[in-house]
Parts: C-alpha cells; sequence; structure tokens
C-alpha cells in the first residue's frame, strides 16, 4: 500500500505571518490550492497569489466578530475524511467538500497576552478556537492529512516542497502530528494555569516547550533530560555542556546567592548542592579568597558565583582552581579571557529571571509540589529569648549564618563569623552529628570560634548542641523555637551568657 501523499490543496490561517511567503509561493508554484481566511487570506492576495476565502467554500461568513471562520463541516470534512474509506469519499461528493491535504495553522498568542498584563477580556479573546480545532483534525488525521502548526515546521515543510515535490511519507506526518498535539496540549495547559491561579482544582498540569538530551543523568548509565529555557536565565560564554549534576549545582547556587542579592561584594562556594564557602567582603577578590579559605579541599571542582562582576583580579585568583562554573551578573572582558584559558571551564552570566514559585519533584508513583521557601529572615523576625543579647556584629552574622543554613541540606548545622562561612554540618540524620561536624571542619582549616555564631535549620529538642557550642566558643545561636524543651536551651544559654534569637521559621530542606 503506497502511503505517500502528495499534497494538492492547502487551508492557511495564521496569527503571526512572518516566514509563511517562502511557503505559500511555493505552493503557488505546484499548483496547490490554497484556502484562507481574513487577514491571512488578504496577505496572500497582496502576494499576488490566487487563494479561495473560506467562505466560499462553507457559504457563511466569519461571524460574531471573527470569533466563528472556519468551525463548519466543509472544511472539517476536508480535513477529516478517510481516503481509503469508501463511504467518506460517497460524502466527500454528495456534500461536495473540498479535499484539504495540508493545514497551516497557528494560535493566538494566549501566554503572551497572559505575560503583557492585558485585562481579563483581552485574555479571554485571545483562546483560540478555531485553530485549535484545525490543529487536532488534521494531527488525527496524519494518515492523508499534514499539519504545521507552528512556524518552527516551517523550514521542514520548504524542504519537503522542494525535495519531495509536495510529496510526505506517512512517518512524516506522524512525526508533524506529534508536534501539533504538542503544540496543542502545551496551549490547554497554559490555559487551564491560568484558570486555576487560585488553586480551584487539586491538579497539577506541566508543560516545557525547550527541553534538551544531557550527557548522561546522575550516573553514566542512567538517561538525563533538563527541560525548561535555560538561555532565558543565563547566557553561556565558555566551556563544555552542563551536565545532569551540573545543573543541580547551579540551581543550589542561584538559589544561595539570590539571598546574598543586595550584600557588599560576596562569593560563595558549592560542592554537591552545599556551600563549602561563602563570604561577604568589601571587593570581589577579598570575597572570593575568604570563601575559599572556607574550605579549599572541597571547592575543588566545584561550583562558583558571586553576586556582582567578576574584575581581572578576581579572575587570576579563580583560575588556579579547577572549578566546573563560574557563575556572576557579570565579568571584565579580561576576566572572560583569563576564565577561558581552562577550555572545559564553564562561564555563564546570570540574568533578572523570576524563579518557578513553585518546588516539584516525583514521589513514590506520583508528584510532590510546595510553594517556594521566600521567606528570609530578617532583624524583624527576631525575638530575643536570652538575657544576653547578640551584638549587632553578631546579629548580622546570624542572620548571614541563616541565609546559608535555608540552603543547605538537612539536618544542618552553620557557623559563621565576621560575614564568613567559617563550617557547616550537612545531611546529618542527627543535629548534634552536624554540629560535631561543622566545629570538626572549622578546627581543620584553623578558624578560631570564639566570637562565632551558630544557625540551625530547625528547633533543639535537647540543650545539648547549645552546651557543645558554647564549649567550641560560639556566643550566638539562631534558630526557629517552638520545641517544647525551649526552656532548657534558654536555660542553658542564661547560665553561660551565650545570646540565642528565635525567628519563629524553620528551614528544613530535604
Amino acid at each position: 500500500m503506497n502511503t505517500t501523499k502528495t499534497i494538492q490543496s492547502a487551508l492557511i490561517s495564521v496569527f503571526y505571518k512572518d516566514g509563511l511567503e517562502p511557503i505559500v509561493r511555493k505552493l503557488h508554484e505546484q499548483n496547490v490550492t490554497i484556502y484562507s481566511t481574513g487577514g491571512t487570506e488578504e496577505f496572500i492576495k497582496q502576494l499576488g497569489i490566487p487563494v479561495v476565502p473560506v467562505e466560499d467554500v462553507t457559504s457563511y461568513p466569519s461571524i460574531l466578530g471573527g470569533r466563528v471562520k472556519t468551525l463548519h463541516p466543509k472544511v472539517f470534512g476536508g480535513i477529516l475524511n478517510r481516503q481509503d474509506n469508501e463511504s467518506d469519499a460517497q460524502q466527500m461528493v454528495e456534500y461536495q467538500i473540498p479535499q484539504i491535504d495540508l493545514v497551516i495553522v497557528d494560535l493566538y498568542p494566549f501566554e503572551k497576552t497572559v505575560a503583557s498584563g492585558a485585562s481579563e477580556a483581552d485574555i479571554i479573546e485571545k483562546i483560540d478556537i478555531g485553530g485549535i480545532s484545525l490543529i487536532r483534525a488534521a494531527a488525527k488525521n496524519f494518515k492523508d492529512t499534514v499539519i504545521i502548526a507552528s512556524v518552527n515546521e516551517y523550514g521542514f515543510l520548504f524542504d519537503l516542497l522542494t525535495t519531495q515535490n509536495g510529496a510526505t511519507t506517512l512517518e512524516q506526518r506522524r512525526t508533524l502530528a506529534t508536534k501539533a498535539f504538542n503544540v496543542s496540549s502545551h496551549y490547554d495547559s497554559a490555559i487551564f494555569n491560568y484558570f486555576n491561579q487560585n488553586q480551584e482544582e487539586t491538579v497539577l498540569k506541566i508543560s516545557e516547550q525547550k527541553g534538551q538530551v544531557l550527557r548522561y543523568g546522575e550516573n553514566p548509565h542512567q538517561k538525563g533530560f533538563f527541560f525548561g529555557d535555560f538561555d532565558a536565565m543565563f547566557t553561556k560564554l565558555h566551556g563544555k555542556e552542563l551536565s545532569y549534576n551540573n545543573l543541580l549545582d547551579v540551581d543550589a547556587a542561584v538559589n544561595l546567592i539570590l539571598e546574598f542579592k543586595e550584600n557588599e561584594p560576596t562569593f560563595a562556594i558549592l560542592k554537591h548542592n552545599n556551600a563549602c564557602g561563602l563570604a561577604s567582603r568589601n571587593t570581589m577578590k577579598e570575597a572570593y579568597l575568604a570563601a575559599l579559605a572556607g574550605d579549599p579541599t572541597s571547592a575543588f571542582g566545584g561550583v562558583l558565583i558571586a553576586n556582582g562582576n567578576i574584575d581581572e583580579a578576581t579572575a587570576g585568583e579563580i583560575n588556579s582552581l579547577f572549578c566546573e562554573v563560574v557563575i556572576a551578573p557579570s565579568f571584565d572582558e579580561k576576566a572572560i579571557a583569563i576564565l577561558s584559558e581552562k577550555k572545559n571551564r564553564i562561564i555563564l552570566i546570570l540574568k533578572e529571571t523570576a524563579l518557578p514559585q513553585t518546588n516539584v519533584r516525583t514521589c513514590l508513583n506520583g508528584v510532590l509540589v510546595q510553594e517556594r521557601n521566600n521567606i528570609t529572615d530578617n532583624k524583624s523576625h527576631l525575638t530575643y529569648v536570652t538575657n544576653s543579647k547578640p551584638t549587632e556584629q553578631e546579629i548580622e552574622d546570624l542572620l548571614f549564618a541563616s541565609k546559608i543554613c535555608k540552603n543547605t541540606k538537612s539536618n544542618t548545622i552553620v557557623l559563621a563569623k565576621n560575614s564568613t562561612l567559617v563550617a557547616s554540618g550537612t545531611g546529618q540524620t542527627s543535629r548534634v552529628d552536624a554540629l560535631k561536624q561543622a566545629i570538626e571542619k572549622a578546627n581543620t582549616f584553623g578558624f578560631d570560634l570564639n566570637g562565632a555564631v551558630m544557625a540551625s535549620d530547625a528547633f533543639f529538642p535537647f540543650p545539648d548542641c547549645v552546651e557543645i557550642a558554647h564549649n567550641a566558643g560560639i556566643t550566638a545561636v539562631i534558630q526557629p523555637g517552638g520545641s517544647i524543651k525551649d526552656e532548657l536551651s534558654i536555660h542553658f544559654c542564661n547560665e553561660n551568657k551565650v545570646a540565642m534569637v528565635f525567628t519563629g521559621t524553620r528551614h528544613f530542606k530535604h
């Protein structure tokens, strides 16, 4: 059975006319009968190419302000008829329905209209009815009909018209149908999500149009993919392709540095999604060197990120470290030249981009969704629960440590001093273990913990952590509070002149 079909007729109805002219001219060259409506019909006429108005086929005008143009049995019959079905063929003749072999259609720009802040009335008018119906009809009947549902497929169609003289194979038509259903399903998801902003329906619909195949997943034996608009967030200046693990670290780095967006020059170094170094200083070079001193061992192969411009001096220091990724909102030209000396080092410019307000992850045989943790502890959140009150420097360090703690795997303890991450205990099953790990790490790298502060992601059920911290020289503590035994920790702090503040907000990160 020959499944190759040659295009002899086409229905064209598009919102955007960009890129359409070469297609129309090629169809005309091949003596294809063209049907069209409204603005597209006028566009084709202005090219001097014959076009049959859909109204001449349906004997019905465009009505309701253009809301109804193509919704007619003679249009959809021409698209949906099964050419190998005898009954369909008879009805095509009986009702004088013209065959339509090719449908080129796009959809009203619903998402762009929503993003523009338009009124609800304008948004509703951008819900396409005829276009979406034409896409579904032509895609359903891919055995006989070619569907072009996006300008992205114009090049493919033009190649078919040029190299195959308008002939298409079943496989090609099925591929185009798949792409068309991608367009229609994404469109419907966007409309539903607009109407469901207040979560009247507890339903999750996610549709990402941009995706890429990664070299592999978390490990070489796993396939990996990224779905999202990476280029909307970053300009990649140099380096190899990002891996699955790179992307996870970059995500963690961006979320962390945004906590310090308004701070003085701040530099962070991350490894396996956790900060191993972070410092704020008067210059970016000083911030980098202080961050690196926090754990120069873990920094090897890490992801580096700054909250401001990376200059030549800072780049010179970074260049001696093997690191996977360097991220900043801007770089001096000389800094780019220095950092590009390592051919695989990835250099990214971080753009101003709004991050999703929901976190999504697979769980069991389903999906977990939660609101983004948008609370960053600040001075107004603090409740002073001990007799000793923290100094201004300690308050600054406590809030500094809290920001890091929020972005570190639980259970976690963060130790900080003079706007520097001294050490952290990350991802431990016991908060005591996390604290001991942090103290041991600080001692390993020669930090004096006298006068340092401690942040915890959750409350202390017992006074053991504040006792261990006090014995190590820590003088101030920040924690959410809320344990039924808070008084035990408060009492120890009062007895030993340790300042402690509660924030009232837990920052678990699993």
